[in-house]
Protein backbone atom coordinates (compact mmCIF):
# COMPACT_ATOMS: atom_id res chain seq x y z
CA UNK A 1 0.00 0.00 0.00
CA UNK A 2 1.16 3.51 -1.04
CA UNK A 3 0.38 6.61 0.86
CA UNK A 4 0.66 9.68 -0.67
CA UNK A 5 0.14 13.13 0.61
CA UNK A 6 -1.34 15.61 -2.06
CA UNK A 7 -1.97 19.43 -1.89
CA UNK A 8 -5.21 19.62 -4.01
CA UNK A 9 -5.47 23.37 -5.96
CA UNK A 10 -9.37 24.28 -5.26
CA UNK A 11 -9.36 28.16 -5.93
CA UNK A 12 -6.89 30.76 -6.43
CA UNK A 13 -4.10 30.92 -4.18
CA UNK A 14 -6.59 28.30 -2.00
CA UNK A 15 -4.90 24.06 -1.97
CA UNK A 16 -6.52 21.70 0.51
CA UNK A 17 -4.62 18.78 2.17
CA UNK A 18 -5.30 15.35 0.95
CA UNK A 19 -4.16 11.54 1.46
CA UNK A 20 -4.49 9.63 -1.91
CA UNK A 21 -3.64 5.64 -0.75
CA UNK A 22 -3.21 2.58 -3.86
CA UNK A 23 -3.24 -1.31 -3.19
CA UNK A 24 0.12 -2.78 -3.82
CA UNK A 25 -1.57 -5.00 -5.77
CA UNK A 26 -5.16 -5.94 -7.61
CA UNK A 27 -6.00 -2.70 -7.81
CA UNK A 28 -9.50 -1.98 -8.89
CA UNK A 29 -10.90 0.71 -11.44
CA UNK A 30 -12.71 2.21 -8.86
CA UNK A 31 -11.75 4.99 -6.55
CA UNK A 32 -13.36 6.09 -3.30
CA UNK A 33 -13.77 9.56 -1.65
CA UNK A 34 -14.09 10.00 1.80
CA UNK A 35 -14.98 13.46 3.03
CA UNK A 36 -15.16 14.58 6.27
CA UNK A 37 -17.41 15.41 8.36
CA UNK A 38 -18.06 19.40 9.81
CA UNK A 39 -16.10 19.13 13.50
CA UNK A 40 -13.37 16.35 12.23
CA UNK A 41 -10.81 16.01 9.23
CA UNK A 42 -9.54 13.64 7.31
CA UNK A 43 -8.00 11.86 10.15
CA UNK A 44 -10.93 10.39 11.74
CA UNK A 45 -10.56 7.43 13.41
CA UNK A 46 -13.65 5.96 11.52
CA UNK A 47 -12.27 7.31 7.64
CA UNK A 48 -8.88 5.99 8.42
CA UNK A 49 -10.17 3.13 9.21
CA UNK A 50 -12.34 2.31 6.07
CA UNK A 51 -9.42 3.61 3.66
CA UNK A 52 -7.46 1.20 4.83
CA UNK A 53 -10.01 -1.61 4.67
CA UNK A 54 -11.25 -0.76 1.58
CA UNK A 55 -7.48 -0.47 0.04
CA UNK A 56 -6.82 -4.02 1.33
CA UNK A 57 -9.94 -4.89 -0.85
CA UNK A 58 -7.77 -3.58 -4.07
CA UNK A 59 -9.50 -0.01 -3.83
CA UNK A 60 -8.01 3.24 -4.31
CA UNK A 61 -8.94 5.67 -1.56
CA UNK A 62 -8.57 9.75 -1.25
CA UNK A 63 -9.03 11.24 2.11
CA UNK A 64 -9.24 14.77 2.13
CA UNK A 65 -9.93 18.23 4.03
CA UNK A 66 -12.51 21.16 3.25
CA UNK A 67 -10.71 24.78 2.86
CA UNK A 68 -12.14 25.92 6.25
CA UNK A 69 -10.30 23.29 8.23
CA UNK A 70 -7.28 23.74 6.46
CA UNK A 71 -7.47 27.81 6.88
CA UNK A 72 -8.14 26.95 11.12
CA UNK A 73 -11.86 27.90 10.61
CA UNK A 74 -14.37 26.83 12.71
CA UNK A 75 -17.50 27.89 10.20
CA UNK A 76 -17.45 25.32 7.10
CA UNK A 77 -17.03 26.94 4.07
CA UNK A 78 -20.06 28.26 1.68
CA UNK A 79 -21.46 25.51 -0.94
CA UNK A 80 -19.18 26.98 -4.05
CA UNK A 81 -16.31 26.68 -1.88
CA UNK A 82 -17.35 23.29 -1.32
CA UNK A 83 -18.14 21.85 -4.31
CA UNK A 84 -15.06 23.37 -5.79
CA UNK A 85 -13.15 21.29 -2.65
CA UNK A 86 -15.65 17.71 -4.00
CA UNK A 87 -13.98 18.25 -8.15
CA UNK A 88 -10.54 18.01 -6.84
CA UNK A 89 -10.04 14.74 -6.65
CA UNK A 90 -8.40 11.66 -8.16
CA UNK A 91 -10.62 10.20 -11.21
CA UNK A 92 -10.12 6.55 -12.36
CA UNK A 93 -13.28 4.91 -14.35
CA UNK A 94 -15.44 5.00 -11.89
CA UNK A 95 -15.81 6.89 -8.35
CA UNK A 96 -17.33 6.07 -5.00
CA UNK A 97 -18.24 8.97 -2.65
CA UNK A 98 -18.63 7.90 0.60
CA UNK A 99 -18.71 11.05 3.43
CA UNK A 100 -19.36 11.43 7.43
CA UNK A 101 -21.92 13.44 7.44
CA UNK A 102 -21.17 16.98 5.93
CA UNK A 103 -18.73 15.09 4.02
CA UNK A 104 -21.83 13.16 2.27
CA UNK A 105 -24.00 15.89 1.96
CA UNK A 106 -22.01 17.70 0.02
CA UNK A 107 -21.08 14.73 -1.87
CA UNK A 108 -25.18 13.93 -2.62
CA UNK A 109 -25.93 17.42 -3.52
CA UNK A 110 -23.15 17.75 -6.01
CA UNK A 111 -24.63 14.68 -7.53
CA UNK A 112 -28.22 15.37 -7.84
CA UNK A 113 -26.81 18.99 -9.98
CA UNK A 114 -24.56 16.69 -11.96
CA UNK A 115 -21.74 18.69 -10.26
CA UNK A 116 -20.09 15.27 -9.59
CA UNK A 117 -20.25 11.82 -11.61
CA UNK A 118 -20.48 9.29 -9.13
CA UNK A 119 -21.19 5.04 -9.42
CA UNK A 120 -22.82 4.99 -5.61
CA UNK A 121 -22.88 7.01 -2.68
CA UNK A 122 -22.50 6.07 0.94
CA UNK A 123 -23.71 8.18 3.47
CA UNK A 124 -22.11 7.48 7.10
CA UNK A 125 -24.09 9.01 9.38
CA UNK A 126 -26.78 11.33 7.23
CA UNK A 127 -27.29 14.86 9.46
CA UNK A 128 -30.70 14.65 7.79
CA UNK A 129 -32.18 17.48 10.24
CA UNK A 130 -30.84 19.82 13.19
CA UNK A 131 -30.93 18.30 16.49
CA UNK A 132 -34.64 18.45 17.81
CA UNK A 133 -35.64 19.85 14.37
CA UNK A 134 -37.15 16.86 12.83
CA UNK A 135 -39.55 19.86 10.90
CA UNK A 136 -36.66 20.91 8.78
CA UNK A 137 -35.46 17.77 6.63
CA UNK A 138 -32.54 17.73 4.70
CA UNK A 139 -33.97 15.69 2.08
CA UNK A 140 -34.98 17.41 -1.00
CA UNK A 141 -31.70 16.79 -3.28
CA UNK A 142 -32.18 13.30 -2.60
CA UNK A 143 -34.98 12.45 -4.84
CA UNK A 144 -32.85 13.42 -7.36
CA UNK A 145 -30.12 11.17 -6.94
CA UNK A 146 -30.26 8.36 -9.86
CA UNK A 147 -27.54 6.10 -8.36
CA UNK A 148 -27.54 3.41 -5.71
CA UNK A 149 -26.90 5.15 -2.26
CA UNK A 150 -26.19 3.07 1.52
CA UNK A 151 -27.58 4.29 4.44
CA UNK A 152 -25.66 4.25 8.06
CA UNK A 153 -27.61 5.50 10.52
CA UNK A 154 -26.94 5.14 14.67
CA UNK A 155 -29.81 4.98 17.01
CA UNK A 156 -28.87 7.38 18.99
CA UNK A 157 -28.45 9.54 16.39
CA UNK A 158 -29.74 13.34 17.48
CA UNK A 159 -29.09 14.68 13.42
CA UNK A 160 -31.20 11.72 11.95
CA UNK A 161 -34.51 10.42 13.51
CA UNK A 162 -34.68 6.88 12.08
CA UNK A 163 -38.65 6.85 11.52
CA UNK A 164 -38.17 9.88 9.36
CA UNK A 165 -35.51 8.36 7.31
CA UNK A 166 -37.07 4.96 7.03
CA UNK A 167 -40.13 7.54 5.59
CA UNK A 168 -38.03 9.44 2.82
CA UNK A 169 -36.20 6.13 1.66
CA UNK A 170 -39.40 4.79 0.85
CA UNK A 171 -39.34 7.94 -1.73
CA UNK A 172 -36.36 7.62 -3.03
CA UNK A 173 -36.35 6.77 -7.21
CA UNK A 174 -32.83 5.25 -7.12
CA UNK A 175 -31.59 1.70 -5.39
CA UNK A 176 -30.81 2.22 -1.28
CA UNK A 177 -29.92 0.39 1.23
CA UNK A 178 -30.20 1.01 4.88
CA UNK A 179 -28.07 -0.01 7.81
CA UNK A 180 -28.54 0.64 11.15
CA UNK A 181 -26.11 0.86 13.74
CA UNK A 182 -27.64 -0.17 17.48
CA UNK A 183 -26.69 2.39 20.34
CA UNK A 184 -24.63 4.35 17.63
CA UNK A 185 -24.67 7.56 17.93
CA UNK A 186 -23.57 10.31 15.16
CA UNK A 187 -20.39 8.82 14.63
CA UNK A 188 -21.25 5.77 15.68
CA UNK A 189 -19.81 5.44 18.76
CA UNK A 190 -21.29 2.83 21.53
CA UNK A 191 -21.73 2.51 24.83
CA UNK A 192 -19.74 -0.07 26.12
CA UNK A 193 -22.93 -2.92 26.48
CA UNK A 194 -23.20 -2.81 22.82
CA UNK A 195 -19.42 -3.91 21.80
CA UNK A 196 -16.45 -4.43 23.30
CA UNK A 197 -14.44 -2.37 21.69
CA UNK A 198 -15.30 0.46 18.83
CA UNK A 199 -13.19 -1.22 16.37
CA UNK A 200 -15.65 -3.76 16.30
CA UNK A 201 -18.39 -1.08 15.27
CA UNK A 202 -16.03 0.24 12.46
CA UNK A 203 -15.86 -3.40 11.43
CA UNK A 204 -19.04 -3.74 10.78
CA UNK A 205 -19.18 -0.38 8.42
CA UNK A 206 -16.51 -1.88 6.04
CA UNK A 207 -17.89 -5.11 5.91
CA UNK A 208 -21.49 -3.62 4.87
CA UNK A 209 -20.10 -1.41 2.80
CA UNK A 210 -17.34 -3.93 0.83
CA UNK A 211 -20.44 -6.59 0.55
CA UNK A 212 -22.44 -3.96 -1.22
CA UNK A 213 -19.94 -2.35 -3.46
CA UNK A 214 -19.45 -6.14 -4.73
CA UNK A 215 -23.41 -6.62 -5.52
Amino acid sequence: MKNEQVLIPVAQDTKISGIFSIPDSNLKDTGVILAHGAGNDMNHPLLTFLAEGLIKEGYAALRLNFPYWEMCRKVPDNQVILYLAGHAHYRPNRIIAAGKSLGERIASQMASEGMLEVGRLIFLGYPLHPPGKKDRPRDIHLYRIGVPMLFFSGTRDPFCDLPLLRQLLTKLGAPWQLEVIDGGDHSFNVPKSYAREQTEVYDRLLRRTLQWLKE
